[in-house]
Order: structure tokens, then sequence, then C-alpha cells
């Protein structure tokens, strides 16, 4: 066992819902050591090239903070490659929540910032920004501003992955680091993909070992989706 966890076993989750005040959505999202704060805003507008087209739009952006690694992150890196790669996947995923049609012209802005790092800060950020996304539609549904919540379905997202040529969830950075097989996986609330991100770091892997690492994605997500649940009954 891995500090005391067993290799399909999640970290600690935390969720703090309301974490701050200013926006309809905010969510501290603690796993292990990793924490992100996602927020939600929304805005009675939807971007030029969706005028008159009646649907909705969900967008995200994503920032480690300068002090959320032993290395400091500098701001001028906020616009980097990788930044935008993980903004993208969690716009992506997060759309994937939404009815756009039932949404209307709004647009949904998501920002996630990472406080600390210690891997799998994406998925963190997917699994926290859910929460606020349907938070702040909620928020508007009671003053008045829509009808009812466009959200569809859950969406969560967990990393897994090989080290030491054993199949491994949610991954600590230490984990990350070293690992033979890296993979990422977002998925709904009734256990449909999303999306899969997998790359082998050294010699490839077959299909039995994908075979498990979706396994123990597909059994980690499904908690993950109760705890969103519980977080907000």
């Amino acid at each position: 066992m891995r500090q005391g966890r067993a290799p399909n076993e999640l970290r600690e989750v935390k969720i703090t819902r309301g974490y701050t005040e200013m926006t309809p959505g905010s969510v501290l999202i603690e796993m292990g050591k990793t924490r992100v704060l996602c927020t939600v805003s929304l805005e009675d507008k939807v971007p030029p090239w969706m005028r008159d087209s009646g649907e909705g739009w969900v967008t995200a952006e994503y920032s480690m903070l300068p002090g959320s690694s032993s290395i400091r992150v500098r701001r001028s890196s906020v616009n980097g490659g990788r930044t935008k790669e993980i903004q993208r996947l969690i716009g992506r995923s997060l759309r994937a929540a939404v009815d756009m049609d039932a949404m209307g012209p709004l647009t949904a802005l998501i920002d996630c910032d990472v406080l600390q790092a210690d891997g799998g800060t994406r998925t963190a950020s997917i699994t926290g920004a859910w929460i606020a996304l349907a938070d702040a539609f909620d928020a508007w549904v009671a003053e008045g501003k829509i009808e009812a919540s466009p959200i569809s379905t859950n969406v969560a997202a967990i990393s897994v992955g090989v080290v030491g040529g054993e199949a491994l969830l949610d991954l600590e950075y230490t984990e990350d680091a070293s690992a033979d097989v890296d993979a990422n996986v977002v998925m709904t609330g009734d256990g449909r993909i999303i999306e899969v991100q997998g790359t082998a770091e050294g010699e490839p892997f077959d299909r039995g070992t994908l075979d498990t690492m979706l396994d123990y994605a597909t059994a980690g997500i499904a908690e993950l989706v109760e705890m969103q649940n519980r977080s907000r009954s």
C-alpha cells in the first residue's frame, strides 16, 4: 500500500461550498494536499459568434498561483500551452453537463485557481467546478433570473496511472512524476466517458492495463459523484 492507501483508493476529499462570497458559485476542493478554488460567474450574454443561436456557453480559465508549487510559478506563464490545454479540457468537460438550449443566451465563466499542487489539479478542478457551476445556476433560479437549472448530469474526473508496474488511482505528485503511464479520465454521473487522456511515458502498455485503469477510474469517479451530491444535499 502507498501512503496508507490501496491502489484503487482515492485520497481524502474535502469540499467546501460558498468558500468566497462574490460569485454565485464558489467551491474549495481538496484532494489530499491538492487544493483548488473553483468559482463561477454568470453573464446575461454570449460570445459574438453565438448571438441569435438561443444557446448558452460555458468556458473556463485555469491557473496555478505563484505559491502553489515548491518552485514558484511565474504569473507571466499563466497563458502557456499547458494552461490552455487544461482550460480547454475543463470547458469541454463542463459543457457536457449542461443543456445549452435550456441554458439560453447566458455565459458561465469558470475560474479554477490552484492554491496548492500535489498532483491531479486538472481533475480536481473539473470535479470542484461542477459543484460551483450547479450552485451558480441554482442561485440564479432562486433570484428569478432563470426558470430552471440547465444542469443535465454530474461531471467528475480523476487521474490514474501505472507506477512500478502497478495501476494506481488518484496519483500524488511523487507518483505522477515517476509514472510509467499517466492518464486522466472524465465521466458523467451515469458513467459515460467524456474524455480519456492517456500516455505511456516509457514502454507502451497493453489493453489489460488500460482496462484496469478504466475500472479504477470508473469506481473512483462514482465515489466523487456521490460526494458532489452529498455536498449539495
